[in-house]
């Protein structure tokens, strides 16, 4: 009966639009967690033993999950260890210390942060430890005194796992290694990295304490299943308020993915990534053009939405740039092509710009040296230019060696495009040689 109510409700368009806003942004932002995992059934069964095994056992376990960007490393972890929230003997026992590598930068912020999340400030209070072995063991034992019988099992979870191998000496690897290989508390360490090489970083001693479990998720999905994505994450659900609407704007959204057009875009971005936030990002631009005015996703939002997400970022700074740096940048392409790549600097680029104000009559591009260094200071500042070596500190400005991050391509893409170019660069920029 509720339900043929909500078909029978009418709601203004203005409110459905509004909606349809809600819904799918929080879909898109928030990236609920699945029901079930898919494509990853084997991982998720592999991962839940281990972490079961620790917290209902206590037995100790390492393991690395390995996989490119956007894989799905953080929603198999998080999906596990929802799975195993569910029993009432894990929610009891274990505890779980997130760390990350880009936020945790040393082996003391990280033990900090380990000290925080376990909730033992107190405990540790203004102790001084003489080494880090020392400080963890005694955050270990402080756990093991509050149930007497055994320690509590810790779950400690480290995101970018290869920037840890960075820290010197790789203490909080090795102890935390250790800890898991010589049984002392029930420890699971469990590593989330985008490297294939992360176990050519780790020392000889760290190495010999890694378990060696690796977790590889590399993508099998095929386009039809990614077209089938896209069409499930722009339909609404069944309980929406307006029944009739729904129903239109899903049978519009089916129509939608078997445009041809829109199979060309999703295709593009299957090619150069299979990535799911990418496709949010897409499919997000898509829904910002819904409005009362034009209620429903088009093929032309896709192809605008895409030429955004698509769009190359240097390119694009040099819409911004002033006619000197925009002459400069030409005068360094110019210096490429000729030289074929070699690095230059100031003044070669000077005699560069200074070839083409020789052949003009007007003297509407006379800048003093000053103004043109100021130019080049902030394209280096742009980091459209990047010092050739490291030694370059000791040589003067002007002779200091530089290159060209831009290509040709690009270079040409942008004149194209910048706001009201005067005619003569663009065709000093279009000679072959200047």
């Amino acid at each position: 009966m509720s339900k043929r109510k909500a078909k029978e409700n009418h709601l203004p368009i203005g409110e459905c639009v509004t909606q349809v806003h809600h819904i799918l942004r929080k879909r898109f932002c928030h990236q609920q967690l699945p029901d079930t995992p898919e494509g990853v059934e084997a991982q998720h069964r592999h991962l839940m033993e281990l972490l079961k095994r620790t917290a209902v056992h206590g037995e100790s376990n390492s393991v690395l999950i390995v996989g490119p960007r956007g894989a799905g490393k953080t929603m198999l972890l998080r999906s596990v260890l929802r799975d195993l929230a569910e029993e009432t003997e894990v929610q009891k026992n274990l505890l779980q210390v997130h760390l990350n590598g880009l936020l945790q930068t040393d082996d003391r912020v990280a033990l900090k942060e380990i000290t925080r999340q376990l909730h033992l400030e107190n405990v540790v209070g203004d102790r001084v430890f003489g080494s880090f072995a020392e400080n963890l063991a005694f955050l270990l034992d402080a756990l093991r005194k509050g149930d007497r019988s055994s320690s509590r099992p810790v779950l400690f979870v480290l995101d970018e796992f290869d920037l840890f191998a960075h820290h010197k000496n790789q203490t909080l690897l090795y102890n935390l290694f250790d800890v898991s290989q010589s049984a002392q508390a029930p420890v699971a360490v469990v590593g989330l990295t985008c490297r294939l090489d992360v176990l050519e970083l780790l020392e000889k001693r760290v190495k010999s304490r890694f378990s060696h479990r690796q977790i590889h998720l590399l993508s099998t999905l095929t386009f039809p299943q990614y077209t089938e994505r896209v069409r499930a994450q722009l339909s609404l659900p069944d309980d929406f308020p307006d029944g009739k609407f729904a129903q239109e704007w899903n049978a519009a959204v089916t129509t939608l993915c078997e445009d041809k057009s829109v199979e060309e875009v999703l295709q593009r971005h299957f090619d150069s990534s299979k990535d799911f936030r990418s496709l949010h990002m897409l499919l997000m631009l898509c829904l910002s053009r819904v409005s009362v005015a034009k209620p429903a996703i088009t093929a032309a939002d896709f192809l605008d939405a895409s030429r955004l997400c698509l769009a190359d970022a240097k390119a694009n700074m040099l819409h911004g740039l002033s006619i000197l740096e925009l002459c400069l940048i030409i005068a360094m392409k110019h210096l490429n092509d000729v030289y074929e790549g070699e690095p230059f600097n100031l003044q070669m680029v000077q005699n560069e710009f200074r070839k083409f104000l020789q052949r003009k009559t007007n003297s509407m591009y006379n800048f003093e040296p000053p103004v043109i260094m100021k130019a080049f200071e902030h394209l280096q500042q742009l980091e459209l230019i990047q010092p050739a070596d490291g030694s370059s500190a000791k040589t003067q400005r002007e002779y200091r060696l530089m290159r060209l991050m831009l290509d040709h391509v690009q270079v040409m893409e942008a004149l194209q495009k910048y706001p009201q170019c005067p005619t003569d660069v663009k065709q000093w920029a279009m000679s072959a040689f200047a």
